[in-house]
């Protein structure tokens, strides 16, 4: 396997000399799982025997989608643990379409549960991170306390569609001119990009600055799935935390997911998809209280 991580040391270190920090925007330490033969990059904030809370990003997003959230939970008490998948943010960039499958994704995420021996946990999952968190929930609902559960698929994933899925078009369009964040995410995805000011696009630009270091958000766009049996998970505290003007997964989206799993609902008519951004204090707030209600 390719990637665009740099020659590695017997102890598998990896210089990276970008400051990271985005203007004091995302303060977190740096860590790492290898597993499977990838690095991994994921923070842990909080106390160490905080009730953990692991906060999963979709696609084209890393872990940064979280950053408030990060500090937030932790300054209530809770062990905040996010991490970046395969492909995006500081983990490794496999070049090889055929490394990314939703399959290989929750077996990462379960190598990090374990890693952490994270129990008892409550999950807050989003986009892509829905299916990875609660595939991985419903294969070990014992471990599981609580969902949080944000914009996301509710039934079948289709995958990308039109050019996206044309072999040499949707190259183009992902991998050459960055479209999935430059404009999905940048200008149409996030209601109100001016907020997050020159740091925040750098943060979420900064990650994959090479064609072949956008292969996972072009294979993971296309990924063909549908969202596993959810029955062992009936019974467990579910809050959705729902932007309603999300136009792939908007109300119709949320009303389904109730009926499969059901649960309480925050809807925030000023939110498209990708809630953190455009609703941070509200849907922090939310999950905050939800965590306290249920505790």
């Amino acid at each position: 396997m390719t990637t665009e991580a740099t020659a590695r040391t017997p102890t598998h270190e990896v210089v990276d000399a970008r400051d990271w920090s985005f203007g004091g925007t995302w303060p977190y330490e740096p860590r790492w799982l290898f597993t499977d033969g990838v690095r991994l990059h994921y923070v842990d904030e909080g106390p160490r025997d905080g009730e953990p809370v692991v906060l999963l990003h979709g696609n084209p997003t890393w872990s940064y989608l979280f950053r408030r959230y990060l500090r937030g939970l932790a300054d209530a008490g809770f062990r905040a643990v996010a991490y970046d998948q395969l492909g995006f943010g500081r983990s490794d960039k496999a070049h090889g379409r055929k490394e990314y499958s939703l399959e290989r994704a929750r077996r990462h995420l379960a190598a990090l549960m374990d890693e952490l021996a994270l129990d008892g946990v409550t999950l807050v999952v989003h986009d892509w991170g829905g299916p990875i968190g609660l595939g991985w929930a419903a294969a070990h609902p014992g471990r599981v306390r609580r969902l949080a559960v944000l914009n996301t698929f509710s039934e079948e994933m289709p995958g990308a569609r039109g050019p996206f899925r044309w072999p040499l078009t949707g190259e183009l369009l992902v991998k050459g001119s960055h479209f999935y964040v430059r404009s999905f995410l940048l200008r149409g995805g996030i209601l109100h990009p001016e907020r997050l000011g020159e740091e925040g696009r750098a943060a979420y630009l900064s990650p994959s600055q090479s064609w072949p270091s956008r292969t996972g958000i072009l294979a993971t766009s296309r990924f063909r799935a549908s969202l596993p049996d959810l029955t062992a998970l009936h019974g467990k505290p579910v809050l959705y935390v729902w932007g309603m003007r999300d136009r792939a997964h908007g109300e119709n989206s949320l009303r389904r997911f109730e009926e499969r799993l059901p649960g309480d609902a925050v809807e925030l008519e000023d939110a498209g998809s990708f809630v953190p951004e455009d609703a941070p204090e509200e849907s922090l707030a939310a999950v905050l209280g939800f965590l306290r209600r249920t505790g």
